[in-house]
């Protein structure tokens, strides 16, 4: 399956206009395209390239998928079935599929529109999808996104961390990590790469954002509206340690 291009889509509880900002000042982008019947989607415009980031305001606490542009998402979404997935919702003709892996994250099989550049670097650059999986479904969670990717999974700076190697022409790379416990769906959260972390750490609690903890090389945080992510010590220009 070829990917084309990689959206990170950050589901924001409603009301949303204030959360979506946060996250707009929180990147150093703008909210743009705003779209829906109900005006419930919108984009994160960077100051250069092509966006990667999409924002939905939903009804429930709010999450984070993934959305895969393919050039023909119907037999995408067989190949994936092929490797385990589940589809839940499959719009009419050939716009998108949605989709659940097989621990349960869901992700959606959508049509490139010719997305194609990304320019990285900057203080902060949201690029990262960190998919938090239960150990029970480890194995076969890093199996199935290998091969959905095409992408051989290797081991990250710590044992709990497998890393998808971003190709270059995709905007978004895929950490997996390993929970303690078992059994429950596989979630997932946004990471940042930041230049300085401790200065964007203060910089997002200025805005509202909550610090949770603290490890060696990533900060846990909580947005506004309940959403947990990660500052992290990765390059913004390369999006590694």
């Amino acid at each position: 399956m070829d990917v084309r291009w990689l959206w990170i889509f950050l589901d924001v509880p409603t009301p949303a206009d204030e959360l979506w900002q946060f996250w707009a000042d929180a990147t150093g982008t703008q909210v743009v395209d705003v779209r829906g019947a109900g005006g419930e989607f919108a984009t994160l415009a960077p100051p250069a390239g092509d966006p990667w980031v999409k924002l939905q305001a939903v009804g429930d606490d709010g999450g984070v998928h993934l959305d895969l542009d393919v050039e023909d998402p119907s037999a995408a979404a067989l190949f994936a079935i092929g490797l385990g997935a589940r589809e839940v919702f499959r719009y009419p003709g050939d716009g998108y599929v949605v989709l659940r892996s097989p621990g349960g994250f869901v992700f959606c099989l959508t049509t490139w529109h010719g997305a194609a550049r990304q320019e990285r670097g900057g203080a902060v650059l949201l690029d990262q999808l960190c998919l938090d999986i239960p150990a029970d479904q480890w194995e076969a969670e890093c199996a199935f996104w290998g091969a959905l990717m095409g992408i051989e999974p290797v081991t990250g700076s710590m044992n709990q961390f497998r890393v998808l190697p971003r190709p270059r022409h995709l905007p978004v790379r895929i950490l997996l990590q390993r929970n303690d416990t078992e059994g429950g769906v596989v979630t997932g959260h946004p990471d940042l790469a930041c230049a300085d972390r401790a200065r964007t750490r203060a910089e997002h609690e200025g805005l509202g954002a909550r610090h949770t903890a603290e490890w060696t090389h990533w900060s846990v945080m909580t947005a506004p509206g309940g959403q947990v992510y990660c500052l992290t010590d990765r390059r913004p220009a390369t999006g590694t340690l």
